[in-house]
């Protein structure tokens, strides 16, 4: 059976996805995003990243619709977008110690 447009566009997607999750240090970020909202600041210490690495990261996901930010006087937090991440990395890590 032919696969229509539908379906490759979500394969698309998909591939997107797990394309941005690949990359070990965003992984990590979403990773404390899971357990809650923080600032590039905060998540830069976290990571032991430089501010400017985190933010190209989280601006990545961002755009990918993986994070969303939310502005609160000089800060900028943020937080997972799609409720769907931290269940999906659950699983990845559920994998992984098998």
């Amino acid at each position: 059976m032919k696969k229509g447009m539908p379906e490759r566009r979500r394969c698309a997607r998909l591939a997107s996805i797990f394309k941005t999750l690949s990359h070990p240090q965003r992984l990590y970020l979403l990773c404390c995003l899971c357990e809650k909202e923080s600032t590039v600041g905060e998540l830069g210490k976290a990571c032991g990243a430089a501010q400017p690495v985190i933010s190209q990261h989280l601006t990545r996901m961002r755009l990918e619709g993986i994070v969303e930010s939310r502005r609160a006087g000089n800060h900028v937090h943020y937080s997972i977008a799609d409720p769907h991440i931290p269940a999906l990395i659950r699983s990845m890590e559920k994998i992984s110690h098998e």
